[in-house]
């Protein structure tokens, strides 16, 4: 199935909020040659959850468990975006109408221009609707 080459395979890491923790994950990942491509991070009842787009996320698996993260893999898809006012519109438009469910997402913007990360609830089918649509999605071979 086409839509496959699109899936790419976010880590989650689980972690206490507490000063020090990104370092310690950053770090790791430094020390096992793993380059971070883009990540956020989100909080709640005092844990955080740190998720990246790394270019080995079997060897940041390995490497963040052993250190006694919990760690995880999440499917999402990376959409080229206008990185111009309407750009996010034209996405979550496509989404909206579709009925598919945006449930987290993050952005970054670069000298190939922006690029919006999606979590969606049908990753399949909000693959087929963005290309259906004429948008652009990076291949999941660009992130690992």
């Amino acid at each position: 199935m086409a839509e496959k080459k699109y899936i790419i395979k976010q880590i989650s890491i689980f972690s206490e909020n507490k000063p020090g923790r990104l370092a310690a994950i950053a770090h790791a990942l430094e020390e096992a040659g793993i380059n971070i491509l883009a990540f956020s991070i989100a909080e709640a009842n005092g844990f955080g959850v740190v998720r990246a787009l790394v270019n080995k996320p079997d060897g940041a698996y390995e490497t963040l468990t052993k250190l006694g993260f919990m760690v995880s893999f999440t499917d999402v898809i990376a959409v080229a975006m206008r990185d111009e006012p309407g750009g996010l519109f034209d996405i979550a438009r496509i989404l909206g109408e579709a009925g598919i469910n945006i449930e987290y997402s993050y952005a970054y913007s670069g000298k190939e221009g922006a690029v919006l990360i999606l979590r969606v609830d049908k990753v399949e089918e909000g693959i087929r609707k963005v290309l259906d649509a004429g948008g652009k999605l990076l291949g999941a071979e660009l992130f690992g």
